[in-house]
């Protein structure tokens, strides 16, 4: 059985995940090129969704 998520969920989730990239840089103290790049792309996303990801920066 194939569920598809809501317009609503998709953003929740993204939120999520750049959330959780965020804690996740902020607990790291070393440079992690990989970490920053995942950042930029959920960043894109969340744009893409009409969210401003400026809100969820620690």
């Amino acid at each position: 059985m194939v569920t598809e998520m809501t317009l609503d969920e998709l953003k929740q989730v993204t939120i999520d995940y750049y959330v959780n990239l965020q804690r996740i840089k902020k607990a790291n103290t070393d440079h992690n090129p990989e970490l920053e790049y995942q950042l930029k792309i959920y960043k894109n996303k969340l744009s893409s969704l009409g969210i401003p990801s400026e809100e969820y920066e620690m």
